[in-house]
C-alpha cells in the first residue's frame, strides 16, 4: 500500500473528507477481508483496519478476531492512496490510551501488577496495560528464582516510564519496600538470614530484599572472621537504619 504522511491534509480536502491523520474516529466493522476488515466511518469510501493494527500484543496479533456490526473508536493512521481509503487502527489508540494509564500510575507512584511474558540473563520481560517492560535482576525479590514468575503476575513499582521512547522500567524490590514500610521503619529490630558476604559488606534477606550491613558496620574481630561468622542461612538479629524505596534499597546493622 502506498501510504502518504506528509500531504494528508491536501488529499482529504481534494476528496473532501473531514479527518486528519491522529484523529479519533467512530466506527462499525462491517466486513472481515483476507487481511484486514472494512468500517463504515460514515463517509463515501470505507475505512480499512489492517491486521496487524488491532493488537498491541504478539500473541492476539493474528488470532484475535473483531466482532462484526461492532461500533468502537478508532484512531486514522494514515492514507492510502492506492484504494483511496482511511487507513485505521486500534492497536495505535490502545498505545497512546495505554500510555496515559502508565503515566498516571508513575505520577501517583503506586504498585501495579505486571505479567511477566519472558525471562533474559538480565531480568524479566514484562507487559502492563500491554505496553513491554523490563525488570533488571537487580530489582527482583531474593526469595524467588525468576524461573518460577514466567507467565504469572509480579507487584512492581515503576522506575522509569518514557513514552517517547517507548522504555519502561520496574522494580519488584520497591513494591515490597513501600509495602514493608507499613510495618518496619528506621531502628524496626528483626531477625534476618545471610545471603552473601561481598568486598563491601553481607546481604540479609528482609522479607525478600536484600539488605546491606555495611563492613563499616563491623568490629574489627568480625571483619577478620567475617566469611567464618556470617555463613549463608545463619540468622542474625538486625537493625533498620536506612529505607530507600524509590531505589529498592535497605540498610542495616548488628543489634547490639
Amino acid at each position: 500500500m502506498s501510504f502518504v504522511h506528509k500531504n494528508f491534509e491536501q488529499v482529504l480536502n481534494k476528496y473532501h473528507y473531514n479527518f486528519h491523520t491522529g484523529d479519533i474516529i467512530v466506527g462499525t466493522i462491517f466486513s472481515r477481508e483476507t487481511e484486514g476488515y472494512l468500517v463504515d466511518i460514515g463517509n463515501r469510501t470505507a475505512g480499512y483496519l489492517p491486521i496487524e493494527e488491532i493488537s498491541l500484543t504478539n500473541k492476539n496479533k493474528y488470532k484475535h478476531e473483531l466482532i462484526l456490526h461492532n461500533t468502537q473508536e478508532f484512531f486514522i493512521l494514515a492514507y492510502n492512496l492506492d484504494s483511496n481509503q482511511l487507513v485505521l487502527s486500534i492497536k495505535r489508540l490502545n498505545y497512546i490510551r495505554a500510555w496515559e494509564r502508565i503515566k498516571q500510575i508513575r505520577n501517583e507512584d503506586i504498585s501495579v501488577k505486571a505479567y511477566v511474558k519472558g525471562i533474559n540473563r538480565g531480568g524479566i520481560l514484562i507487559e502492563i496495560e500491554e505496553i513491554q517492560g523490563f525488570i533488571p535482576n537487580s530489582h527482583l525479590l531474593v526469595s524467588e528464582s525468576k524461573y518460577n514468575l514466567l507467565y504469572k503476575k509480579i507487584l512492581c513499582k515503576l522506575l522509569v516510564a518514557n513514552e517517547q521512547n517507548n522504555k519502561l522500567i520496574c522494580s519488584a524490590r520497591c513494591a515490597i519496600i513501600a509495602k514493608l514500610m507499613q510495618d518496619i521503619k528506621i531502628g524496626s529490630k528483626i531477625k534476618s538470614d545471610v545471603i552473601e558476604v561481598t568486598e563491601f559488606g553481607i546481604f540479609f534477606n528482609v522479607c525478600g530484599v536484600p539488605a546491606l550491613l555495611h563492613r563499616s558496620e563491623l568490629a574489627e574481630k568480625q571483619l577478620q572472621n567475617i566469611n567464618t561468622l556470617f555463613k549463608p542461612n545463619t540468622t542474625w538479629d538486625v537493625e533498620i537504619i536506612h529505607i530507600d524505596s524509590k531505589q529498592g534499597r535497605i540498610s542495616i546493622s548488628l543489634q547490639s
